[in-house]
């Protein structure tokens, strides 16, 4: 029996119409908004940083009425508990024995809003969901659906009252994103198709689930280099060895930046990854993993520099 070929323009005209469709909602956004379908078709999770109001819960809500799936959102609070993000055990009268009531996390899409509100023991809650895409309540695992998304967002400026994310967590984020203000007409254009209220009602699925899981089988296929494979590693050791960064890239950041890529050149019809994949994913998949050393801050220098510094400093392959 002949194994059917990945269908690549087929994984490109899915992206652009699931990108399209939610750009109805979230307007003037087009790169973010394709940024989180790459994270998608990479099995990745998302983290939008950004201010309130800018539009990252109906970002997550259009994505998942495009796509036709189940999604969930968590308002995290400092009182929150890891059983209410993963389920609990309720014992049944009838049955005679506790039976699983799942959480939230059970969803195809999950937005965990305010992410840093909650304490690190219910933030670690998430780890092996994100991670392995399975829960363990009571010495039982429980897969999750499939495809599966986490999109937390936190606000960068109240600090008040939250709990920073810890390295581990944020190694889990394939990227972190800004939403950021809209440009002038496209707020003038929101003012006009939000004025009725909310249209996310009305926005029409134009894929299923089975589509995005189709894609990612085909972003799995696509062809990456020995030499950009050596590119990755080499961007890697530079970041441990910079001298501005106290925690480089971690082996997890590595297959990070190769899935994303390969998501990449699939949304953009091809079965091979270049070197612009790469450059082009490099901040919102590299940036959240490094953390500048002490002097480092004091002189002002962030990891966005020290990233521009690495990737000036190696050469790029040519070839495929």
């Amino acid at each position: 029996m002949a194994i059917a070929e990945p269908d690549y323009r087929g994984f490109a005209e899915t992206f652009e119409a699931i990108a399209t469709n939610v750009e109805r909602i979230i307007e003037g956004k087009a790169q973010v908004i394709r940024l989180a379908l790459i994270g998608l078709a990479a099995e990745g999770h998302l983290l939008i940083e950004d201010v309130p109001g800018v539009g990252k819960t109906m970002l997550a809500k259009a994505i998942a009425r495009s796509i036709n799936c189940e999604w969930r959102r968590l308002q995290f609070t400092p009182d929150l508990l890891p059983s209410d993000v993963t389920g609990v055990g309720v014992y049944d009268s009838e049955l005679k024995h506790f039976v699983f009531k799942p959480g939230p996390i059970f969803a195809n899409i999950v937005l965990g809003d305010e992410i840093n509100r909650a304490s690190p023991k219910t933030q670690s809650a998430l780890l092996e969901a994100m991670q392995e895409r399975q829960v363990t309540v009571d010495v039982t695992t429980y897969r999750l659906p499939s495809p599966f998304m986490v999109i937390a967002t936190q606000n960068p400026i109240e600090h008040e009252g939250t709990y920073p994310l810890p390295e581990s967590q944020l190694d889990r984020f394939l990227m972190r994103i800004a939403m950021g203000y809209p440009a002038r007409g496209a707020e003038m254009t929101m003012l006009d198709t939000h004025a009725l209220g909310s249209v996310i009602e009305d926005l029409e699925a134009v894929a299923t689930p089975e589509d995005v899981e189709a894609m990612i089988k085909v972003a799995r296929g696509v062809h990456v280099a020995p030499s950009l494979k050596g590119y990755i590693v080499d961007v890697a050791e530079a970041t441990r060895s910079h001298p501005s960064l106290q925690l480089g890239m971690s082996p997890r950041a590595a297959l990070a930046l190769q899935r994303a890529s390969r998501a990449l050149a699939a949304a953009r019809g091809r079965d091979y990854v270049v070197p612009d994949d790469l450059k082009a994913l490099a901040r919102p998949v590299l940036e959240h993993r490094l953390t500048p050393t002490p002097e480092a801050q004091l002189g002002g220098i962030n990891p966005a520099d020290a990233l521009d510094d690495v990737l000036a400093s190696i050469p790029v392959p040519t070839g495929r």
